[in-house]
Parts: structure tokens; C-alpha cells; sequence
């Protein structure tokens, strides 16, 4: 858990290893519920290399001056990225 914003990140390491490696984030709201975009990349153990680039959508609820995370969107692809942000751009526009 993280005590501010800026301690928050989806980076993983294990054993020595970043199995996941944060490349960006955005903080979308802040508050007692506070939602972050993040972009990731993924260890392939199989390649040795990290993966594409992903990304999700994170919810986190501070409690005991501690965030915690409540909830997550994972975007499966760029297609799907570029499917809500064509969305979104409609939905804004009318």
C-alpha cells in the first residue's frame, strides 16, 4: 500500500526481476477514491524481453492514510484503447 499518490505504481518485482515495469501514469481524479491510468509493459520470461505496451484503469479508496486498491480495468489490446477513446471523443462531442 502506498501513503501518497505518487507511491502508487503497478510495478512488480520478484525474485529480482521487474515482471512488470510502470512506463507512465496519469492520475485521473484525486481524493478519498482516486483513479489512475497507468502504461505497463509485461517480463516474458520466454523471450527475455518485456511485452507490449498495456494499459488499465485503477481505482484506490484511502483509508488509515494508506491507499488500497478497490478495483481495476485491464485494456486488452490498442484496439480496445483506440475503441473507448473514439467513444469517449463521440459521447464529449454531442
Amino acid at each position: 500500500m502506498a501513503a501518497t499518490i505518487e507511491e502508487i505504481t503497478v510495478s512488480y518485482e520478484e525474485d529480482g526481476v521487474l515482471l512488470v515495469k510502470e512506463l507512465d501514469k496519469a492520475v485521473l481524479s484525486k481524493g478519498a477514491w482516486t483513479t489512475i491510468m497507468f502504461r505497463y509493459q509485461q517480463w516474458d520470461p520466454k523471450t527475455t524481453a518485456y511485452g507490449p505496451d498495456k494499459y488499465t484503469i485503477r481505482r484506490y479508496r484511502k483509508m488509515n492514510e494508506q491507499y488500497s486498491q478497490q478495483s481495476k480495468f485491464n485494456i486488452s489490446s490498442v484496439a480496445q484503447a483506440e475503441k473507448i477513446v473514439a467513444t469517449l471523443q463521440q459521447w464529449i462531442k454531442n
